[in-house]
């Protein structure tokens, strides 16, 4: 058993787990974070890869989240301008749904509310002229155009855990906590992971498990009975290139809910989401037959050519673990954060996450620290609304130069492999290339752009352990290569 006693003990390792764990070990405590298996292979990384406000939380009078998460919009790209981008949302008007002086009033108030300086505001779009709606149906005419961004969802996540490695953080990758209990006023942790088992120290905990919080409550802290969270599945499907534009579109459905398409990896089209309870383990989820027939036809409600089924070329779920307010319906369940405190300094205390987002991340891990400020005493101030990721130490709004930068330090490299080398990696691009300047200095290939120093990067920096990882959690490669180069992979990372 280590001697040392830490301040803080962070389970899970989605998005909540690592803003916090980032957050407490910049103002001072000392932290331990654990995930059972990958960072992010959970929910964080089968979200619709959004930050944006929520537009539609409006109509459930969730103004406080909506405001706290459009605010958002401009500190997250500012502190990660590689992997988060400012994308362009088309809302058609569907004559026979929300009327048009209601869209627009609301799309006033999402730019009133959201103390946007770069991000453009909303403007009205005659569809029959805009390029936008050449791939819609001849019916659709008006349609309002409004800011929201997009992430590297898994990245997002990786990145705040290296930034709280870099700042003493203790990581545990696919480590499993099995047993937490109270002794002698602090948290005696079992752990049991790839490198064996071990006992840790904490005189606080955060359980910040996402679905399986409620799992960690009556297992690991052995509290029997615990229901706080409602399972509720969200599930996408990508296409091959629905149109040439770079915009998104948001569709609204007949249910009440809206579908979002976007642009996926340069050649794909996303499509999303559902939501349904789920009621089985959060590690098996998969889209349904029906989840699938409501996207192709939500999608195909609106797109001249119809979306089928032959087209999807990938499809993936997750589940939200919402808090249980009560709601009748899956999509009128809070999707706000809900902090509960237990304990005390004396018997040991530990704060429950329910929810979350994405979007809201960084502000839930600030409300978590205030908690752990309450038991435990300030150290430092709240830092993380003006700091940067790692390799997003440059503006908002110079990532295009960054990449012309990039292009004449090797300029024996393809283009194409420099930009995504900047989206995913920044300013660290360049510890990954170091001196290589050519495509045999990247050593073995494997499918697609990747070569053995990208996959070396993500080992030593980056926890990448399986193929699983590195092609669809630190990369989007998975689309991209064959069951030979994930063969060679596997055996490469084995090696």
């Amino acid at each position: 058993m280590s001697e040392t006693v830490l301040d803080l003990f962070v389970i899970g390792g989605g998005i909540n787990g690592a803003s916090v764990a980032r957050d407490a070990v910049g103002r001072g405590f000392s932290v331990g974070l654990a995930e059972m298996n990958d960072f992010a292979s959970g929910t964080s990384s089968a979200a619709s890869k959004l930050i944006h406000g929520g537009l539609r939380y409006l109509e459930h009078y969730e103004f406080r989240l909506v405001h706290e998460a459009l605010a958002e919009r401009e500190v997250l790209w500012a502190a990660a301008p590689h992997i988060i981008r400012p994308l362009r949302f088309v809302l058609p008007h569907h004559k026979g749904l929300r009327p048009a002086f209601l869209l627009r009033s609301g799309l006033a108030m999402y730019d009133y509310m959201g103390g946007r300086k770069l991000l453009p505001p909303t403007k009205t779009l005659d569809l029959t002229r805009d390029v936008t709606g050449k791939a819609l149906k001849p019916g659709f005419r008006l349609g309002f155009e409004y800011s929201d961004c997009w992430v590297d969802d898994a990245r997002f996540v990786v990145l705040n855990v290296r930034d709280a490695a870099d700042k003493g953080a203790k990581i545990y990758p696919r480590t499993k906590v099995t047993s937490a209990r109270r002794e002698n006023g602090a948290w005696t942790i079992s752990l049991e992971g790839v490198g064996g088992t071990e006992t840790v120290r904490a005189k606080m905990l955060v359980n910040a498990a996402g679905p399986w919080v409620d799992s960690v409550i009556n297992g690991v802290l052995g509290k029997n009975g615990a229901h706080n969270v409602r399972l509720v599945q969200g599930s996408h499907i990508v296409v091959k290139k629905l149109y040439d534009h770079d915009r998104c579109y948001v569709f609204q459905n007949g249910d009440g809910r809206i579908v979002f398409s976007i642009p996926y990896s340069d050649d794909f089209t996303l499509i999303g989401t559902t939501d349904r309870d789920y009621t089985g383990d959060p590690k098996d989820v998969k889209i349904t037959a029906e989840e699938t027939d409501y996207l192709l036809s939500a999608a195909s409600e609106y797109f001249a050519k119809p979306v089928t089924k032959d087209e999807i070329v990938w499809t993936y779920s997750g589940v939200r673990p919402l808090f249980d307010d009560g709601a009748s319906a899956a999509q009128e369940a809070t999707r706000d954060y809900v902090l509960k405190l237990e304990g005390d300094k004396t018997t040991g205390a530990v704060v429950n996450v329910f929810g979350g987002k994405l979007t809201t991340s960084r502000r839930l891990a600030e409300s978590v620290l205030e908690k752990v400020e309450e038991v435990l005493g300030k150290k430092k101030p709240a830092w993380t609304k003006v700091s940067t990721l790692p390799g997003g130490d440059f503006g908002p709004l110079s990532f295009d130069a960054e990449v012309r930068r990039l292009g004449l330090d090797y300029p024996q490299l393809p283009a194409t492999l420099l930009k995504r080398l900047m989206r995913l990696y920044g300013t660290k691009a360049r510890i990954l290339l170091g001196e290589r300047q050519t495509l045999s200095d990247l050593g073995q290939h494997f499918g697609s752009d990747l070569y053995a120093a990208e996959v070396d990067y993500q080992v030593e920096h980056e926890w990448a352990y399986a193929a699983q990882d590195v092609l669809w959690r630190r990369t989007k490669l998975g689309l991209r290569v064959g069951a030979e180069d994930v063969g060679r992979l596997e055996e490469y990372l084995a090696r």
